[in-house]
């Protein structure tokens, strides 16, 4: 069961937390990204770099992932087509996308897309901090200890 991570966005702390969790529970990690990224020697470490345009790292990712696969994202559509196709999902501050909170997930997206593109909303989310690293550090050990029982 490897783990997907769409890559363009992925705070590199995050990154870092994968790679060491990656070799220490010896599980395919693969980043895909439009731009080149660094990973440190890992056979378990895999880098793709795809074209840039719109969704062609989300399209990857959804060829590439399988059901029962962890894919990593921001992206809450890409969320929504992965979970459809069995993944669990979760974005880089740790927060679970499931069956369950993915249309609220989405509706509550493309209410604020309206809202930006009508001068509504400035703001984005708020900074990433310590206590992201350490929801996200939880969750994915959580998962990654549910799929070593598989």
């Amino acid at each position: 069961m490897p783990i997907w991570v769409d890559a363009d966005a992925c705070p590199v702390p995050i990154r870092e937390i994968l790679c060491r969790a990656a070799t220490r529970w010896q599980i395919q990690t693969t980043f895909i990204a439009n731009h080149a990224i660094s990973l440190p020697p890992s056979p378990y470490l895999s880098r793709r770099q795809v074209p840039q345009g719109f969704d062609v790292a989300d399209n990857e990712i959804m060829d590439q992932m399988s059901k029962g696969d962890l894919v990593i994202t921001q992206d809450i559509p890409l969320a929504a087509e992965a979970i459809e196709k069995g993944a669990d999902v979760f974005n880089p501050r740790g927060q679970a996308f499931t069956k369950e909170n993915i249309r609220q997930r989405l509706a509550m997206r493309n209410f604020m897309e309206e809202m930006r593109n009508a001068g509504q909303v400035t703001g984005g989310p708020a900074p990433f901090g310590q206590g992201d690293r350490k929801e996200f550090a939880d969750q994915l050990d959580r998962w990654l200890q549910k799929a070593s029982r598989r």
